[in-house]
């Protein structure tokens, strides 16, 4: 058994240790993977089903019948495709029999290095601050939907019921302030469980809610009354946007589609190889994932038309049964309640063991001081973690108070993650893991999509950027008038 010393060192015990007890581990001294395409399958449908799914409406309304549907094949497509490049990558320099990696970061770290290595933890932290702004505004938003409903249900449909978010916003935040001092919360095991469950029931209640409306509006037609517009082409120029807003509207869409695309792949068992097990479990998760949000965007456009709302759970399509959008906006909110601590935990670390390596005498920084909390039981609370952490949240309520706009700031973290994180480093470190050759026709074809994915970042995040100032401008009047 490794001495005290040896494990404060980074040693790492070898399955040799153990004797028997080494079937517990892998060839590497790590505890041995038990994930299957089957789990792997269902975290990568878990981890991609969530907050980026209620926005797929509106999306499809800016681009119609035909680019709706053909840009969210695109992006499966290409997710798929890249994902099948990243699982090569998963062990270097050979993807059979080479090292283990165990983060994103640390491929690309294995693959490529140096100055690229940086601007991947740039691109990873960017994304996490982004969600972590955009869970506060969405479960706000979901909170402030409950009460809405509610008042449409006592006072009916045409009261403004207006409420503002800031209030949740709070909360949310106060939530977050304390679930951030709790240790190692994000690796509970029930936390996948429970978002998991969440996910797919709000997304199930959407998907359910729009076929109804859809059987009303059949009905509706039947008797020659129906008041749904939709087209080949999405909004129309002249009638519901002007020609400009309409470019720009598809612009932000297609980095609302970007961002409902995201995974990683789970960790697996040495045998079959990784990389064919990874490439099964993307198909098959990416499949499902396309089917169901091929279903909400669709269906939610044709039961909402072109006047699809930007959150079509909160955007009040629906407004009864006023529980059952009660029961979904509760599930949205204890869902990204948990997620953000999953998405927040690596930015605490990073800043924490960074501050630790740079000021290793400080007492601040690194002193433990032993709490007892009642159901908790004892916990250690270090005054610089307690500290920073709630600064860190408070910060991003902040941004999520000045920006509370749901399809903007969705549109943006999609349109800033998806070019790095899922095109650029998997098609970089497959082209220097397989040594290929430069001007090649494979080296060609890989850097013109990677070249493509990036001008349609660039092009969406413009969109979303343009859509936030729209809207704040639009906004502060409105505030001013309550």
């Amino acid at each position: 058994m490794a001495t005290a010393s040896e494990k404060n060192s980074m040693y790492i015990e070898t399955p040799e240790a153990f004797g028997d007890a080494g079937k517990n581990f892998d060839d590497d001294g790590r505890i041995k993977r038990t994930g299957t395409w089957i789990t792997a399958s269902a975290h990568i449908i878990t981890a991609v089903i969530g907050s980026g799914v209620l926005s797929l409406a509106w999306a499809i309304a800016q681009m119609g019948w035909i680019a709706g549907p053909a840009v969210l094949f695109a992006f499966s497509f290409i997710t798929y495709f890249t994902s099948t490049l990243l699982a090569d990558c998963y062990r270097t320099p050979d993807p059979v029999h080479g090292n283990r990696n165990y983060t994103y970061s640390h491929v690309v770290k294995a693959s490529l290095g140096g100055r690229k290595f940086q601007f991947c933890g740039l691109a990873q932290y960017i994304n996490l601050v982004g969600v972590t702004i955009g869970y506060t505004i969405t479960a706000s938003i979901s909170m402030v939907a409950v009460k809405r409903s509610n008042c449409f249900h006592k006072h009916g449909h045409e009261d403004k019921c207006y409420i503002s978010n800031n209030p949740f916003m709070i909360i949310f935040a106060c939530i977050q302030i304390v679930l951030s001092q709790i240790p190692n919360f994000h690796k509970l095991s029930w936390l996948s469980i429970v978002a998991a469950v969440m996910s797919f029931a709000y997304s199930s209640i959407g998907l359910g809610l729009s076929i109804a409306k859809m059987n009303v509006i059949l009905e509706c037609v039947s008797g020659g009354s129906n008041h749904v517009r939709t087209s080949l082409t999405g909004v129309e120029v002249g009638v519901d946007v002007t020609a400009t807003e309409k470019v720009w509207r598809m612009f932000q869409a297609i980095g609302d589609i970007a961002f409902a695309y995201a995974f990683s792949n789970d960790t697996l068992k040495s045998s079959p190889p990784e990389n064919r097990v990874m490439k099964r479990a993307s198909l098959i998760g990416i499949l499902t994932t396309t089917l169901f949000y091929v279903l909400c965007g669709t269906l939610g456009y044709a039961a909402f038309g072109n006047d699809a709302p930007g959150n079509f759970l909160t955007g009040f399509g629906f407004y009864e049964p006023f529980w059952l959008i009660d029961f979904a906006n509760i599930c949205i909110a204890i869902h990204l309640i948990g997620a953000y601590q999953v998405f927040v935990q690596p930015i605490f670390g990073f800043v924490e063991n960074s501050s630790k390596s740079r000021w290793p005498e400080s007492k601040i920084i690194n002193t433990e001081h032993s709490l007892n909390v009642p159901v908790l039981g004892s916990l250690n609370v270090n005054l610089f973690r307690v500290l920073w952490r709630t600064t860190y949240v408070i910060i991003t309520a902040v941004v999520a108070m000045i920006f509370p706009f749901f399809n903007d700031f969705l549109g943006l973290i999609g349109s800033l993650s998806f070019w790095p994180l899922t095109v650029y480093f998997p098609i970089e470190m497959y082209i220097k893991q397989s040594k290929m050759e430069r001007f090649s026709f494979t080296w060609v074809w890989l850097k013109i999509l990677s070249w493509v994915c990036l001008i349609v970042s660039i092009i969406s995040a413009a969109g979303s950027i343009q859509g936030l100032a729209q809207d704040l401008k639009k906004y502060q009047p409105f505030k001013a008038q309550q």
